[in-house]
C-alpha cells in the first residue's frame, strides 16, 4: 500500500472516530435528558455500531499482519 493510500485511510479513520464520539455524546445526552424516542435511539446505536465496524476494518488495513 502506498504512502498516499495510507494517509487517505488515516484521514478517513480519524473522521469515522470523530463521528463515533459525536454519536456517543448524542446518545448520552438523550439518556440524560430522559426525553427520547426509542426508535431514534436504536437508529443512533445502529449507526454507531456500523461506524465501529468500519473503524475496525480500516485499522486492520493500516496495521500489517504480524503473522504473515
Amino acid at each position: 500500500m502506498s504512502e498516499i493510500d495510507q494517509e487517505q485511510l488515516r484521514h478517513e479513520l480519524e473522521e469515522l472516530k470523530l463521528e463515533h464520539r459525536d454519536l456517543d455524546d448524542v446518545i448520552h445526552h438523550l439518556y440524560a435528558s430522559g426525553s427520547f424516542e426509542q426508535l431514534q435511539l436504536q437508529r443512533l446505536k445502529r449507526r454507531k455500531l456500523r461506524l465501529k465496524d468500519q473503524i475496525a476494518r480500516l485499522e486492520d488495513q493500516l496495521i500489517p499482519d504480524i503473522l504473515a
